[in-house]
This record gives structure tokens, C-alpha cells and sequence, in this order.
């Protein structure tokens, strides 16, 4: 198993430094992780940081963390982010509206993004740890439905992150065409296989060095 190219390399926290955003890229490439994962101020650096590998992508987020921008705020954020050179976007849903049964305006704010990024990557984030399992079972229905590319356990900023048993039941949801991302909490090679056994295509963690040389993180993401 190549673990690297499963995993997002990630650093999204509010004090992440350019030195911090530097050295994450210098791992992405060394390692040849699947992407860095960054906030949108430092999407446009990031690629400059990657532009001699094609191989390593630049992957930013999106109504981060909560979820709560309007469907035509993340339009705009998602159009923002690939004009600075983002290969992937990963939105958070409005995590509200799938409380209250608004299923219309979640598929819309999805379908936004979709639209928005034309054919650019985009990863779904349910905040798994909030939900019911029949509410993250109706949240994927709907990201395959509005034309998502992957659905995501986590922010990692939330009361909890990715469980076997979420991974396990977003797989059948999804079917075999839509990619599954783990992330929160993955910090060891046990961990991650764990999650790739039970149907994860993507790992995002900023464990990922302690995670492809048999180390452990104690990093929450």
C-alpha cells in the first residue's frame, strides 16, 4: 500500500505560520502525499511552493469550519480559490439546515460549490460528530446527488472526528465512484488502514509523516 498518496497533507489551524505552510510543502513533495491541505490565504503560496511537482496538489477549504456562509458565499470562496490555484476544495455543509430537515437548501449550498469549482475536485465535509447516522446516511445521498466528488467525515475542528463505523457507513451510501475522506483523529499507520479497510480513499491529517513512517501524532486533525 502507497499510504502517501492516500493522504492529505494538512495544516488548518488560525496561527499557522508561512515558515509552518513552507516546511508542509517541502514534506508534501518529499513524501509525495496526495495534497497539502491549506487555508484559502495561503492557496495561491502553496502553489507556488508546488509548481515543480504536478503530482502534489493544492487542496483549500471552503465555509470552514462551521458551514454557516450562504450557498453563494462559497461559490464566491471556491471561485477565489482555484483563480489562485487550488486543485481540490473540500466545502463543509450547512450543518443546521440538515438539523431542521431543510434538505432543499443543503443540496443547494452543495450544488453551488459543484457548479462553482466546473469540474475542480470537491470533497463534502459532514461534521460527522454532530449527526445521527441517518442524518450523515441523507448527507451523502445528497452530495452524490448534487454532483460532489468525495464526502468527509470532519473539520477536525468540531467535538470529534472520523470513526471506522462512519467510514463504513458512507461507503455504502456512496457506492464505489465517490471517494470517501477520513479525517480527525487519524494519527498512526494503524489508524489510517484502519479507515482505508473500511472504504476511505483519502486520509486528511497532519499526522501524515508519523502516519507513513510508523509514528504517532498526538495532532487532533
Amino acid at each position: 500500500m502507497e499510504l502517501a498518496r492516500y493522504i492529505d497533507h494538512t495544516a488548518l489551524k488560525a496561527e499557522t505560520t508561512k515558515d509552518q505552510i513552507t516546511k508542509l510543502c517541502e514534506e508534501a513533495l518529499e513524501y509525495k502525499f496526495a495534497s497539502v491541505c491549506v487555508n484559502p490565504t495561503w492557496v495561491k503560496y502553496a502553489a507556488a511552493q508546488l509548481k515543480s511537482d504536478d503530482d502534489v496538489k493544492v487542496c483549500t477549504v471552503i465555509g470552514f469550519p462551521l458551514g454557516a456562509n450562504t450557498p453563494e458565499v462559497k461559490a464566491f470562496e471556491t471561485k477565489d480559490a482555484i483563480a489562485n490555484g487550488a486543485d481540490e476544495v473540500d466545502m463543509v455543509i450547512n450543518i443546521a439546515a440538515l438539523k431542521d430537515g431543510d434538505l432543499e437548501l443543503v443540496e443547494r449550498d452543495i450544488r453551488a460549490v459543484v457548479e462553482a469549482a466546473n469540474g475542480t475536485l470537491v470533497k463534502v465535509i459532514f461534521e460527522t460528530c454532530l449527526l445521527t447516522k441517518e442524518e450523515i446516511k441523507t448527507a451523502a445521498e445528497l452530495s452524490v446527488k448534487a454532483g460532489a466528488d468525495f464526502v468527509k467525515t470532519s473539520t477536525g475542528f468540531s467535538t470529534g472526528g472520523a470513526t471506522v463505523e462512519d467510514i463504513r457507513l458512507m461507503r455504502e451510501t456512496v457506492g464505489p465512484d465517490v471517494g470517501v475522506k477520513a479525517s480527525g483523529g487519524v494519527r498512526d499507520f494503524e489508524g489510517a488502514k484502519a479507515m482505508i479497510d473500511a472504504g476511505a480513499t483519502r486520509i486528511g491529517a497532519s499526522a501524515g509523516i508519523a502516519i507513513v513512517t510508523g509514528g504517532r501524532s498526538d495532532s487532533d486533525y
